[in-house]
């Protein structure tokens, strides 16, 4: 699927009021939708860059990315059209779906980072 100028382009107001429902940790500012994923390391930042890379690889929809120590801000934006799109949300939500999946509280064998051990420390999770 190619991005085309026919995505509805949604407002100010209609944006914050979508985060506000769906998106909760993400923000609008200068016409990007924004998030900062705090890790515990560089480890932890490569990690999601890594992650955020092959979701929007996958998704053919490209975000800006700003990236430090131990943070990662995601930007995105469709470009084409000039503006937050459906796109955007989606490609957001499956960011956010991958990158705060935390097995170790689905229960099941797969156990999750131990985030009390700092040699294993890998993103500061919104609950936690």
């Amino acid at each position: 699927m190619t991005e085309t100028s026919k995505d509805k382009v949604y407002s100010e107001t209609e944006i914050k009021a979508r985060l506000a429902e769906q998106l909760p940790h993400w923000y609008f500012e200068d016409g990007w939708i924004r998030r900062k994923f705090k890790t515990g390391s560089w480890k932890g930042t490569l990690m999601v860059v890594n992650t955020v890379g092959h979701l929007a690889e996958a998704a053919w929809h490209h975000p800006d990315l700003t990236v430090s120590y131990a943070f990662v801000i995601v930007k995105l934006c469709t470009h084409s059209a000039k503006g937050i799109t459906d796109k955007d949300f989606e490609l957001a939500r499956k960011i956010e779906e991958v990158i705060q999946w935390q097995p170790g509280k689905e229960g099941g064998s797969l156990e999750g980072t131990p985030n009390d051990d700092q040699r294993f420390k890998y993103i500061k999770y919104d609950d936690i």
